[in-house]
């Protein structure tokens, strides 16, 4: 046996139990700001079956993960260039079939990132929103798990369904917990606290907070002209905010590979002589 040198790659999913909380332009946004700190990324749009990330950065995609799935092209061929030379890896748009992976797909997938030998530092997973199959399986496959919640009180429980489903099925014990849309950071603590205690207490594990993004009108207005507002507004309360969270996530040097599917996305495999 031989190792494969490969350089390692920090792989997160960005993750939320309800949709509407930001998730997918916090996705983007962080891929502009690790830009600025001159780091190479890749993000993958794993909400197979409603395609989000290219309608945030106004991209086209030519082929999506379908035309993986059935064999017509490679990971490769997939992949589009977005702003500041971040790399997008385009979900499909209604196609119901993708929403659930079955045990072919997966390994489809696995091996496609196994080839897949592009020069990028940070791999970001936009899960779909919920407690799927598919959410679980992106979220275990990656590194360090980032759940995004807001102050709506169905956000923060269908936050702890995540958390909790991940823990009890998966023994996920490490989670991440970023707050968005708040006022300032008391609310963001409150919010923050709340969902820890509740995890503390039935599910016996610890949250890490990472930091808050408030409640900025440029967010929107950065929506609608589909631009990441990193990229479109980065002086305005929330780019900042969102610019010292992954500052602090670059920092972090204390994340480990946990399973078989991030010696791939983690480029840590061994390949036989």
């Amino acid at each position: 046996m031989k190792t494969v040198d490969r350089k390692m790659v920090r792989t997160i999913a960005v993750a939320s139990g309800k949709g509407g909380v930001g998730k997918t332009n916090i996705t983007a946004s962080l891929a502009v700001a690790l830009r600025k700190l001159n780091k190479k990324v890749l993000i993958f749009d794993a909400d197979l079956g409603l395609s989000n990330i290219d309608v945030i950065l106004n991209l086209a995609a030519k082929y999506n993960i379908d035309h993986l799935f059935k064999g017509d092209k490679k990971l490769k061929d997939l992949i589009i260039e977005g702003p500041h030379g971040i790399k997008v890896l385009p979900a499909s748009s209604g196609i119901q079939e993708l929403t659930t992976l079955d045990e072919f797909q997966r390994l489809r997938l696995i091996e496609e990132f196994e080839s897949y030998d592009d020069n990028i530092d940070y791999l970001l997973i936009d899960t779909s929103s919920g407690i799927s199959s598919n959410v679980a399986f992106f979220c275990m496959a990656a590194q360090e798990i980032v759940i995004v919640t807001s102050p709506e009180p169905t956000a923060l429980t269908d936050a702890y369904a995540l958390i909790k489903v991940l823990f009890t099925k998966y023994q996920e014990k490490n989670f991440k917990v970023l707050v968005n849309n708040v006022q300032d950071r008391k609310e963001a603590v409150e919010i923050y606290n709340r969902l820890s205690t509740a995890a503390e207490k039935f599910l016996s594990i610890s949250l890490e907070y990472i930091g808050h993004v408030t409640h900025d009108i440029s967010v929107r207005k950065a929506v609608r002209q589909q631009r990441a507002f990193m990229d479109l507004y980065p002086d305005t309360a929330a780019s900042i905010n969102l610019m010292e969270i992954t500052e602090k996530l670059n920092k972090d040097n204390n994340h480990t590979i946990k399973g078989s599917l991030q010696f791939f996305l983690g480029g840590l495999l061994n390949s036989p002589c």
